[in-house]
């Protein structure tokens, strides 16, 4: 395992660095940069993200065939990083969730007229995505088998009926994946569907209200009553809709730990900045024991948070599943993204605690990043099956053929 950069990777990561410096973080001090929601606004994203395509920062997760730089998981790792400084800065580069996920899933598993008709709109920035699956109690949460939204087929039509929620940013999508059951199967019960935002028979049923800022869109409940998809619009084919759903997850939770690493980061930049100008009792904050073993600690969380993510990056871009290893970068970054922004509130005092820094912002968005994509308990779970499979080769190392 070679974690050396490319220099075209490291030029990447250079120019996104200097654009967040430039274009991103000077947008966060200014009220008026804020939608309702507290992120940026739509609007004025659009202005930034012409920018940054311009510059050739555009679609780092995408393949170049697909208009994108054909960096592979591990050169984009750096730059997802870089860019996630800014709480603003991945929807500049077109590489925020969910549309990140939805982009590389959709490369890898649509046919090329589905690539063309759905994939590349997203692509050049002119429509966001969601990705239909999770829905309330009883139905399908981490846990696929149990979904419960039906698509009956009809001719060379399916027919869905059902309810899904905590659908990121359907309240601003136009192109919809859908996770729906066409039999009940164990294996091959699920199928992929496509959809457009103006296709009848489907409704937004409200806006979830949620602790943190929200994603574009927010996080939705919506209703299935008789939406018509034709068939050529099946993701894969039918039955496939668990292996799409695994294609497509895996990935996107490895992006997210990318740009949480950024944020923890960031958090570590606030309170270092803050503790070497800040004086208590006759001594700087920055010389206290007990802060420096603070930031020791975050300084290593973040460190193991970024050698597991790239493990895992390096084992996807081999063609492995890297099922265990992104389940562990999953749970590492997530925890240590929630304790970097406690750790940096905490030496900010009420400073970090205002509104005055955005380490409060950082905060309760952080909360979530343990329960989306899979709580930790169920990665956890997913590591003890892997143990009691592999044993002692659980911890094997690849060897060189």
């Amino acid at each position: 395992m070679d974690f050396t950069l490319s220099p075209r990777a490291e030029d990447f990561r250079n120019r996104i660095a200097a654009f967040v410096a430039d274009h991103v973080l000077p947008l966060e001090a200014d009220p008026g940069s804020y939608d309702a929601h507290q992120n940026v606004r739509l609007e004025l994203a659009r202005e930034v993200q012409a920018k940054a395509k311009s510059e050739g920062l555009w679609n780092l997760q995408l393949g170049e065939e697909s208009g994108g730089a054909g960096l592979g998981m591990a050169g984009m790792a750096p730059s997802y990083e870089a860019m996630n400084r800014s709480i603003f800065g991945p929807i500049m580069f077109n590489s925020a969730a969910p549309d990140d996920g939805n982009m590389m899933v959709l490369e890898k598993a649509a046919t090329p007229a589905q690539r063309e008709r759905w994939l590349a709109p997203i692509a050049e920035g002119r429509v966001r995505s969601a990705f239909v699956m999770t829905e309330p109690a009883p139905g399908g949460g981490s846990d696929p088998s149990m979904i419960l939204t039906r698509a009956e087929k009809r001719g060379d039509r399916y027919v869905v009926t059902g309810r899904k929620w905590f659908i990121t940013g359907a309240g601003v999508a136009e192109h919809f994946i859908l996770i729906a059951r066409t039999s009940d199967d164990a294996r091959r019960g699920l199928t992929a569907f496509l959809f457009h935002r103006d296709d009848p028979g489907w409704r937004i049923l409200r806006r979830i209200p949620i602790m943190g800022p929200e994603e574009h869109g927010g996080h939705c409940e919506v209703e299935f009553e008789g939406l018509e998809i034709p068939a050529e619009n099946v993701l894969l084919e039918e039955g496939a809709g668990l292996k799409l759903t695994q294609m497509r997850l895996g990935p996107a939770r490895l992006t997210h730990c990318m740009r949480w690493l950024g944020l923890s980061r960031r958090c570590v930049e606030v309170a270092r900045e803050y503790a070497d100008r800040r004086e208590g009792f006759g001594v700087r904050l920055a010389d206290r024991e007990s802060v420096q073993l603070m930031l020791g600690n975050l300084a290593m969380q973040i460190e193991i948070g970024r050698i597991l993510t790239m493990k895992a990056a390096w084992e996807l871009d081999r063609g492995g599943y890297a099922r265990k290893e992104i389940s562990m970068a999953k749970v590492q970054v997530a925890n240590t993204l929630h304790a970097a922004a406690d750790t940096a509130i905490q030496i900010n005092g009420a400073r970090g605690y205002s509104g005055d820094t955005v380490l409060e912002w950082i905060y309760r968005y952080a909360r979530q990043a343990r329960l989306v994509d899979g709580a930790d308990e169920v990665h956890k779970m997913v590591l003890n099956r892997h143990l009691a499979k592999e044993g002692d080769g659980f911890w094997s190392w690849p060897v060189a053929t």
